[in-house]
């Protein structure tokens, strides 16, 4: 692809900056060290982070991309930074669980490690002063956040990476216990997945032993945290990490 030229820095979230580029049709994403959670009341840095999650992400958005699951991943730069297309985000969460864990845990009072006979699919509205709420089709449809439709091609979707994803992570002795995807329109109307798939985004259990490989490390004060996106990263790429 022709030479794509950093612009103007058009957002910066809690794990990357976005920026505009001499294409109208394309951003530069830029992973951060930075890491947040419970809505931003806890900070910290785990370091090499950015490098890990965007290498990753489009490691993983390229494995879907070649089993039919369009992406806006267009060229990793270095290390950090990424180009993608620009879409228009749908404000929602997209999470689905495989295993029982984390806000599942808590909310309906069951112990993490239940394994569903299927997988659960949920939306939260992306909204950290309401705390991320969950939100079902109707409320989504009555708020115009998306039609039916929308609805419709975004499960679909999601599930099928849900299973893309599962077969890869079990070859490399990992659990996909659950993750959180989101989904953007293109100028020209197309659904694609965008953000990242990571340890920011999804949990990783070890399949042998259950050690936890994911941000949950930091959110619960664990111990290790560079250590486990490491030991992903490693898994991924091996001697290539």
């Amino acid at each position: 692809m022709a030479e794509v030229e950093k612009a103007e820095e058009l957002y910066e979230g809690k794990a990357k900056k976005v920026f505009t580029t001499s294409d109208p049709e394309l951003l530069i994403v830029s992973y951060k060290d930075d890491a947040t959670a419970g809505d931003g009341e806890k900070k910290g840095t785990i370091v090499g982070k950015g490098a890990i999650n965007n290498r990753m992400t489009n490691y993983l958005m390229q494995v879907l991309e070649q089993a039919g699951i369009p992406t806006d991943y267009v060229e990793e730069l270095n290390d950090r930074e990424t180009v993608v297309k620009k879409v228009t985000i749908f404000p929602l969460e997209v999470i689905v669980r495989n295993i029982s864990a984390g806000h599942f845990a808590s909310n309906f009072g069951v112990e993490e490690g239940i394994v569903f006979d299927q997988p659960t699919f949920e939306y939260s509205l992306k909204n950290d002063d309401l705390h991320d709420p969950l939100i079902n089709d109707s409320h989504i449809v009555a708020l115009k956040l998306a039609k039916q439709e929308d609805l419709d091609r975004i499960r679909e979707l999601t599930l099928k990476v849900n299973d893309i994803l599962k077969e890869f992570f079990a070859k490399l002795n990992v659990t996909l216990v659950d993750f959180k995807l989101e989904f953007g329109r293109t100028s020209d109307g197309t659904i694609i997945l965008a953000d990242e798939i990571s340890p920011d985004t999804a949990r990783f259990w070890d399949a042998t032993t259950g050690e936890k490989l994911d941000k949950d490390r930091f959110r619960r004060d664990m111990g290790g945290v560079e250590d486990a996106y490491n030991e992903m990263m490693h898994r991924v790429f091996g001697d290539n990490a």
